[in-house]
């Protein structure tokens, strides 16, 4: 596909799968318009960056759809100063967003592979504030020992999990926020504000989604 016509496909997709579904924050617009998916999309399947359902990657795993990333950044409504850790890297693309709206991103990913590929990707495309760490986040020893750091001010997990564990959840700042695609089957991207002991919980949406990895303990946060 030429340039063009990847343009066209990119503003079909603006309009169509995100504005029509209320997600119309200006600034956000015009970084999604800005934004090149298809270069986070395997060439053999590039075709599909922009299609309304999700883009399959290696590892057998599957990009988030452009609706549901723009949901979660809307809700996030990032002011450029936060530090962020991501569970779960892909390709690249939602990293490379939220890092184009923060000031630091940390990104998880289980399988070798894509590890590799999103970081090509992020280079490629000039983005230089994010660090890529290839480890099972869902094991609390393996991840304390990649020493990802702690006190983020956003937790964005982007695989269903019916428990966000309390060794992720710990790595929440005070005031932080936690993105998270939460039940069985039909999950729910839930968005959680944390102040102390203060709690608010919002569903956006519900979908299918994979589940995620790595999951080998029991241990839950409550919310």
């Amino acid at each position: 596909m030429d340039s063009s016509t990847l343009y066209a496909a990119r503003r079909n997709m603006v309009e169509y799968q995100i504005r029509c579904c209320k997600v119309l924050e200006p600034n956000l617009i015009d970084l999604l318009m800005d934004s090149p998916r298809e270069k986070y999309v395997p060439e053999h399947v590039r075709s599909l960056a922009y299609m309304e359902g999700s883009v399959p990657l290696p590892e057998k795993q599957e990009m988030l759809t452009p609706l549901q990333e723009a949901q979660i950044l809307q809700a996030l409504n990032l002011q450029g100063s936060e530090r962020v850790l991501e569970i779960g890297t892909g390709s690249g693309y939602l990293t490379s967003l939220l890092a184009l709206l923060a000031d630091t991103v940390v990104s998880c990913e289980i399988h070798g592979e894509l590890a590799q590929l999103a970081e090509k990707n992020l280079k490629d495309n000039g983005i230089d504030n994010v660090s890529i760490v290839h480890v099972n986040a869902m094991n609390a020893d393996a991840l304390a020992e990649a020493n990802v750091g702690k006190d983020f001010d956003v937790i964005v997990i982007g695989a269903a999990i019916t428990k966000i564990p309390a060794h992720i959840q710990a790595l929440l700042a005070n005031k932080g926020q936690i993105m998270a695609f939460v039940g069985a089957d039909i999950v729910t991207l839930e968005h959680y504000k944390i102040d102390g002991s203060n709690i608010s919980k919002e569903g956006i949406t519900e979908t299918r989604l994979l589940p995620i990895e790595g999951v080998t303990v029991e241990r839950e946060f409550i919310f």
